[in-house]
């Protein structure tokens, strides 16, 4: 079958001129303001929603990304996960998931958060050289991408590691980024202006895990592994 590639987006961010009360309000949601205190699109704020075209391109379907952003939110300001776990999770996921759009955002959150540049390059390729808890979190996450669920085993290290509260979050934090990379790879919205390429995909372990089928599970289940291009 042949994809007939449509030059540029295929959704566009809001213009100024679209951001309404329904829209400011579903903002809001993320930044934890009512929709009237939210900064007027194009005024130039630091927090002007045009400056961000992920927030323009959920705002298309404003009651939806309100009740998202709201979540979104409360997982990335006050969830219990460490943002360091959280960040080796959401890389891990654009890495294999191959979204540009968020290993440049968010190996800027990472870096901004106190993750280093080295753990950012070595998780690119694989788990070697991380240890303990890392390592556990990055494990976890390639089961989650390619199974669709982690062994029973390592839920039981996550709880004992970092209690139940946590081990939850992780699960929805890839999930979350997974739907995002999905909505936005489809999208085509492009990676920030100079943030950080996305490697190259590699060979090693962590893309080598069984699906359920090679193990004579679910043969419906396909590898997520490969993502979308």
């Amino acid at each position: 079958m042949t994809d007939a590639r449509i030059d540029g987006p295929l959704l566009a961010p809001l213009t100024a001129g679209e951001w309404g009360d329904d829209e400011y309000a579903a903002f809001g949601a993320l930044l934890g303001l009512p929709g009237e205190k939210v900064p007027r699109a194009g005024t130039g704020h630091p927090a002007d929603p045009l400056r961000f075209d992920i927030i323009g391109l959920l705002a298309r379907h404003p009651k939806m990304a309100r009740k998202f952003l709201t979540f979104n939110g409360w997982l990335l300001q006050r969830g219990e996960l460490p943002l360091r776990l959280r960040e080796l999770a959401v890389l891990r996921v654009a890495h294999t998931r191959r979204s540009a759009f968020f290993w440049g955002e968010h190996t800027r959150v990472a870096t901004e958060g106190g993750v280093p540049e080295d753990d950012i390059s070595r998780l690119a390729e694989g788990n070697d050289g991380f240890t303990g808890i890392d390592r556990l979190v990055l494990e976890a996450t390639d089961e989650l991408l390619v199974r669709g669920s982690a062994d029973a085993s390592t839920w039981q290290r996550l709880t004992e590691e970092l209690g139940t509260h946590q081990a939850m979050e992780l699960i929805f934090v890839v999930g979350t980024y997974v739907m995002l990379a999905m909505a936005f790879d489809t999208w085509r919205l492009d990676a920030p202006a100079g943030s950080a390429s996305l490697p190259g995909p590699t060979s090693n372990s962590y893309h080598q895990h069984k699906r359920p089928s090679d193990e004579g599970g679910d043969c419906g289940q396909s590898d997520p592994g490969a993502g979308p291009r």
